[in-house]
């Protein structure tokens, strides 16, 4: 994986870069919308490019039930079966295992569950993941792992970090001795583990550092623990991870959580808020967040952020939007969406800005008072 680190910060761990897939350059820090269906919710593949989108997430686990392997094989691969010509990138369904828990069981040799759909009962390896994965296709594909939650306890977090090293080299095994199934690059991450104790991410971390992937991802995080104990756990990845490749914090998060990873040098981001709580009619604006149902929009005419230069704000007003959502309106969840996933791309690529001119914590600290302060109901 060709990655290469343009700018740093100064006065903090925050970095700019530019990951290189056959699919397209993709500058970092970088926000991800997630497909997880192959679908980026109510938005075409054309809107997301126009909106400024370098990169889309989508789900091993929910592609692998539907449409499922042979359609996505026959297809050739999820990018021409969705019509969509940028970087992509797969979860494992690691994510599913821990949030599906009630539906498998864990052994060495992987996670049998019940599928959420139809009860049906199926099977994922280390192996059988990354084959799924090269069916798909996508450009950066994670290995299996398991998230514990924030309640385990210390044993338990031990012993379910050291099956996902274990899970972890027989996925590199796996990912080596095959090859990409549609002619372009395919490139592995590696996911740590360890919950929030230090010594346990310690060994995860030096363990697949040690594999060699081509990206490392930081997981486990955003299941229930406190903020400033995933910043602990940020902070150690950052002295720990190398320097010359990327880091994509898994799942996360709020604009605060977001520009906080970046000071200690994460790069790449998910997370379902935008798309979800657009909606719900949420919305997120350069000076906080709004809720569109409220009454108090009725007679809002002005645009949702006012000198916001995207198409939601330059066409559409407050009181238009929440007329659409309280009606009923496809339009309005999907004008709510468009903007929230232009407040995200703005805000990373603004803190790209900043750190490339030397005042990305000042502007952060700037930022973030500004937007928390102003939070609206």
């Amino acid at each position: 994986m060709n990655f290469t680190l343009t700018a740093t910060d100064t006065k903090s761990s925050a970095r700019c870069g530019v990951l290189e897939t056959s699919h397209g350059t993709i500058p970092t820090p970088i926000f991800m919308p997630v497909g997880t269906r192959a679908s980026v919710k109510s938005l075409e593949p054309h809107e997301l490019t126009e909106l400024g989108v370098s990169i889309i997430l989508a789900n091993t686990y929910h592609l692998y039930l539907r449409p499922g392997n042979d359609i996505l094989r026959k297809a050739g691969g999820v990018h021409r079966f969705m019509n969509w010509n940028g970087p992509l990138l797969t979860d494992s369904g690691g994510y599913q295992v821990y949030s599906l828990s009630d539906l498998r069981k864990i052994t060495e040799e992987g996670v049998t569950f019940r599928s959420h759909l139809d009860g049906s009962k199926q099977q994922f390896t280390p192996e059988n993941v990354i084959d799924t994965e090269r069916i798909i296709g996508s450009d950066i594909i994670m290995p299996l792992d398991e998230c514990p939650p924030s309640t385990a306890d210390r044993e338990y977090v031990q012993t379910s970090g050291e099956l996902t090293i274990r899970w972890a080299e027989r996925a590199k095994k796996r990912f080596v001795s095959t090859s990409p199934l549609y002619g372009h690059s395919q490139f592995l991450f590696g996911i740590t583990q360890g919950g929030i104790h230090a010594d346990l991410r310690t060994i995860s971390t030096k363990a697949l550092v040690d594999l060699d992937f081509d990206g490392y991802a930081i997981g486990g995080m955003a299941v229930g623990e406190p903020a400033e104990a995933m910043y602990r756990v940020l902070e150690l990845s950052d002295m720990l991870l190398p320097a010359r490749k990327p880091r994509y914090l898994m799942g996360v998060g709020t604009p605060e959580n977001i520009l906080n990873a970046i000071e200690r040098g994460v790069d790449m981001f998910d997370c379902v808020i935008p798309t979800r709580e657009g909606r719900n009619g949420r919305v997120y604006t350069r000076n906080g967040t709004m809720n569109l149902r409220a009454a108090k929009y009725a007679a809002d005419f002005r645009p949702l952020d006012e000198g916001f230069d995207n198409e939601v704000c330059r066409n559409f007003s407050r009181a238009y939007i929440r007329h659409l959502l309280n009606v009923g309106e496809i339009l309005g969840l999907k004008l709510c969406t468009m903007q929230n996933i232009s407040f995200y791309l703005w805000l990373t690529t603004t803190a790209r800005e900043q750190i490339q001119n030397g005042t990305f914590t000042e502007w952060k600290n700037d930022f973030l008072s500004r937007f928390n302060s102003n939070e609206k109901t």
